[in-house]
């Protein structure tokens, strides 16, 4: 089938298509559009069941498959909207930066697969005083529009509405639609998102019917005249001729407050004592617009949004953007999401205390920034463009190429459109507060046009843009019509440096920051701690919200079986790098969202001791509420484990306040003592339940270290027996092995239960977490994951009461040099109690350890777990803040946290003791006099390095036990920054120890 070969024509962008305009649904009456949910009558949805032909490239097609008289019955059906490639066709990929195909731009491949949709339309007799016009929120990457035969039209740029003026093409009665669309086209350029690679008719199609002449555009500001009085300005453009326009204002109570015609172009309400909109008052004001017998209704928010003295302010307060990023992506219906579908990411998110969204990036469904203000979101609407792939060509690198594509006047005009799409259609939705050009294109004189565009049609919001801190290709950047200086991962030193200069700076956006790939992100309290130092740093959004992976059904044991990059033999692609979010694909959430929820928590707290009293006082972290508006906070005093006191706290704060709470308490006079707060939402929210948990803090308020667990006194005796190869001890109740040539103990026997299935060993490695991707290459290099030990010597003193193994060994691996020098001390007394007490020396060289302590493989009977340390969430140096200090109760099984690409999980930071025991209270009780870290799983660290997928895990049959000096943080540098060094296991001299003392059911702990 020949085409016209738009699709590699970057000047023949959209043939035959409207100008961009506003998003609206025309009614028939004021009333059916005032309720909103009412099916327009205007508006003929073509969604459902289409005919579909799936071809791999478009010369394989003929004109036949367009013809209205060719019988189609044999053809498969495709759900219109979806992704072809959820339905069995084509193939899955994902890759990140790479094109997916060869760069010659504005070419692509011959071998372009390909989909034709046909369907029938009846609309009966056609009025002659109507237009019919045809629309497409989202196709990618392009279509070839046939009406009954006739080529109606041609557009691009995926995630933007294209529409087209049908009427010509219609006749009376049966009309026949056929649409041709290609994965690729020069636009595919432009699109070269991080994302998985999906094509076909993802969102809504429908037709409009609607008078000759009409009200096409219109374009809502709002401004504040005062502190209590507003106004709303509209103008208008019109398909024909000027047409009168009735207006009605509506309150945000639903009150009309007043009608008037426009003035020419132009309508304006005087609005007095205004309510204002902002995230956490999403209030809107209800436009009704009549015209030409159409009504169209607008919710629209009163807000402005400026810079002063370096600081963003909403509505003249200073703001802070606690954001993420959001792609469309569902496992199972790919780009394609409904309304039902967004709202739980959007009730999530507000659940989890995020109250902005970046749209990376490319436009959401028109109906999401509508969602957006109504349920209080700050949105960061950004055009379809990232040209990212143009740093991996031959010779590429990101200071030379990134912006070889807009810097070529070829594809100005489709740089501008992008951007000028954008903006069009969201230019009403109050919770845009920022454009953005787009992502990862470099910088050139095609986005600086574009962007000063942007400042003329719409200077009432700010402009950001990151790509425009690089210089490349030798232009120099020209950044004054952009408001904020938008970073991508900077690291706390860098923000600290931007903040020290001396010259005038705009505010600092991190438009990425905190990779939440597997397990993470680490760090983020630094973040805030940050924010909180520099009033000009606006916001920062986490990179990003979900797991992008297809759903392959269930495994054999019921677990979920999650693909990603590769798995479908995709080239090039780029692995697991797409399960990077704040929750797995079916939204689960991660321990990571619960971690930036608890930074983002809503209020702070400090506590003031003196003596057996002190002073709570609480910091909203809001922006707009008082504190007793938006959260109830409890309180509760434990002692020893135990209630003291529990009450509600009076919290009454101005947003970014502090005050004191109204608590006059005296608290224990000894014991270990804490006080926990709660903070709970208070009142009725669309998205977050009555009384649900928003955050928490807690003050050790006096931790007095206790003294080792009592145990039974006896006058047992111990046996030692020397062998070429162990020391064997003996006691009433135990035999242990200890081995001369693994320097640790091999077998212990305890009340004639095995309790070791291999033997205790030293333990430096960990299975790499996604965010330690650089950081593994180097531990690989040293050794560290195929560590073994050469024991230097070995001695025993003993007595009938107390046995002291000294033991001073090695810790290296094949071609490397030593580790760690080790010299141990192992204690054991007459009931069978093993202390340990261990120097390690690290040679500098090496690079920081991934952890350090012991390995037990222990009976997988011991499956229950109690332990006083940081929980419930697995928990490490800097990524804790989510958990709190208690006792906690748990379970093994439950502990595993489930990456869909297996890593480091589950441990526990700061702890004092763990217990492992059986259903009869049989087991373990390992303490320490520092506080420690421990984790407890199924599977070892080998299982969970090598395997590739969560559900091609294999259980060991043990209970793995790790007992751990430290480990090394978390970070979040699979796409961030380094490693902070106060996170880093880089000591060079390390001393600890652990006790362990087995339980019975006679002499339980």
């Amino acid at each position: 089938m020949k085409l016209p070969g738009y699709h590699e024509n970057p000047e023949q962008l959209h043939w035959n298509c409207e100008e961009p305009r506003a998003y609206y649904i025309p009614f028939d009456s004021g009333v059916s559009a005032l309720r909103g949910n009412v099916v327009s009558p205007a508006c003929i949805s073509l969604n459902g069941k289409w005919r579909f032909r799936y071809e791999k490239a478009p010369l394989l097609l003929s004109e036949q498959d367009i013809a209205p008289q060719t019988d189609i019955s044999a053809w498969d059906e495709l759900v219109v909207p979806s992704c072809w490639q959820m339905h069995g066709y084509d193939q899955h990929q994902y890759t990140n930066v790479r094109y997916p195909f060869p760069y010659i731009p504005p070419y692509v491949p011959s071998e372009n697969p390909c989909g034709i949709y046909r369907r029938t339309v009846v609309l009966g007799q056609l009025r002659a005083d109507r237009l019919y016009y045809i629309n497409f929120e989202g196709v990618d990457s392009c279509f070839y529009l046939y009406v009954n035969g006739t080529l109606a039209a041609y557009s691009q740029v995926s995630h933007s509405t294209s529409e087209v003026d049908i009427t010509r093409y219609l006749h009376d009665g049966e009309n026949h639609l056929a649409v041709l669309a290609l994965k690729w086209c020069d636009g595919s350029y432009l699109e070269d998102q991080d994302k998985f690679r999906m094509s076909g008719i993802f969102r809504d199609v429908y037709l409009l019917e609607r008078p000759i002449q009409h009200l096409r555009d219109f374009f809502i500001h709002t401004k504040r005249l005062c502190e209590s009085d507003a106004e709303i300005t509209v103008e208008f453009s019109w398909n024909g001729a000027d047409l009168p326009v009735q207006l009605s204002l509506y309150s945000p109570d639903g009150a009309l407050l007043d009608t008037t015609q426009a003035d020419g172009n132009r309508a304006r309400f005087e609005v007095k004592n205004a309510v204002l909109w902002n995230a956490e008052q999403p209030r809107l004001y209800t436009l009704l617009m009549e015209c030409a017998g159409e009504y169209i209704v607008q919710k629209t928010g009163v807000r402005e949004i400026c810079i002063e003295a370096g600081i963003v302010k909403l509505n003249g307060k200073p703001i802070r953007l606690k954001g993420v990023n959001r792609h469309d992506s569902d496992p199972v219906t790919g780009y394609t999401l409904d309304r039902e579908q967004v709202i739980r990411d959007l009730c999530l998110m507000k659940r989890y205390n995020f109250n902005a969204i970046r749209t990376s990036h490319y436009p959401n469904a028109p109906w999401f920034v509508q969602l957006c203000d109504m349920y209080g979101f700050y949105v960061i609407a950004e055009a379809d463009l990232e040209s990212h792939g143009t740093i991996s060509i031959y010779g590429g690198t990101q200071e030379r190429t990134p912006g070889l594509l807009v810097q070529n006047p070829q594809f100005e005009k489709a740089v501008m459109d992008r951007v000028r799409r954008c903006v069009e259609r969201d230019k009403n939705s109050a919770c845009v507060v920022i454009w953005s050009l787009g992502n990862e294109s470099g910088y050139g004189p095609s986005l600086e046009q574009a962007a000063f565009w942007v400042k003329k049609y719409d200077p009432s919001r700010l402009l950001q843009y990151e790509g425009s801190i690089y210089e490349s290709g030798g232009h120099k950047n020209n950044t004054s019509m952009l408001d904020l200086y938008s970073r991508m991962y900077a690291s706390c030193t860098e923000i600290v440096e931007y903040f020290s200069g001396k010259q005038a700076k705009k505010p600092l956006l991190l438009c990425e920051y905190a990779h939440a790939m597997g397990n993470g992100p680490g760090d983020g309290e630094d973040y805030f701690q940050l924010m909180e130092r520099y009033p000009g740093f606006c916001g920062a959004f986490v990179w990003e919200w979900c797991d992008h992976a297809i759903d392959m059904g269930s495994a054999e044991d019921g677990r979920r079986k999650y693909f990603y990059g590769g798995d479908f033999g995709d080239q090039p692609n780029d692995g697991n790098f797409c399960v990077d979010g704040l929750v797995y694909p079916d939204r689960t959430p991660h321990t990571g969202l619960h971690e930036i929820a608890q930074i983002n928590r809503p209020v702070r707290a400090e506590f003031i001791q003196k003596g057996n009293s002190g002073t709570i006082y609480l910091t909203n972290c809001l922006d707009f509420l008082n504190l007793s508006e938006a959260v109830a906070v409890e309180y509760t005093i434990t002692n020893e484990g135990k209630i003291w006191e529990h009450g509600v706290l009076h919290a009454d704060a101005a947003p970014r306040e502090r005050c004191k709470a109204e608590w006059e308490g005296i608290l224990p006079e000894k014991g270990n003592c804490v006080l926990s707060l709660k903070y709970r939402q208070a009142g009725v929210s669309p998205f977050v339940e009555h009384s649900g948990l928003l955050g928490h803090d807690q003050f050790v308020l006096r931790s007095e270290r206790k003294p080792e667990p009592s145990k039974k006194k006896s006058k047992n005796v111990i046996q030692v027996q020397e062998t070429e190869l162990s020391y064997i001890l003996k006691g009433e109740r135990f035999r242990y092995e200890f081995g001369k040539i693994t320097g640790a103990f091999q077998q212990l026997v305890y009340d004639n239960k095995i309790y070791t299935e291999r033997p205790i060993a030293f333990n430096i490695w960990r299975a790499p977490t996604d965010n330690d991707r650089y950081l593994r290459a180097e531990w690989e290099a040293a050794g560290y994951d195929r560590s073994i030990i050469k024991v230097r010597d070995v001695s025993v003193e003993h007595s009938a009461r107390k046995v002291e193994i000294t033991c001073r060994l090695m810790i290296t691996a094949v071609s490397v040099q030593r580790i760690l020098d080790i010299d141990a001390k192992w204690f054991v007394d007459p009931e069978g109690e093993i202390g340990c007490r261990v120097v390690c020396r690290r040679d500098p060289q090496l690079p920081m350890l991934p952890r350090l302590g012991l390995r037990l493989f222990l009976p997988e009977t011991l499956e229950n777990v109690e332990y006083y340390g940081y929980g419930p969430y697995e928990s490490y140096v800097d990524k804790h803040q989510a958990s709190w200090l208690d006792t906690f109760y748990d379970n093994v099984e439950r502990m595993h946290e489930d990456y869909i690409m297996p890593q480091e999980n589950g441990s526990h930071w700061n702890c004092e003791y763990v217990k492992l025991t059986d259903r009869n209270g049989d087991g373990i009780l390992a303490f320490a006099s520092f506080p420690f870290s421990f984790n407890v799983s199924r599977y070892t660290q080998e299982e969970l390095t090598c395997k590739a997928h969560n559900y091609e895990l294999v259980k060991s049959g043990n209970t793995v036990f790790c007992l751990d000096y430290a480990q090394n943080g978390i970070g979040s540098n699979s796409c961030g920054q380094e490693l902070l060094p106060q996170y880093r296991l880089d000591e060079e001299k390390m001393q600890f120890g652990f006790t362990i003392r087995f339980l019975s059911s006679e002499n339980k702990q």
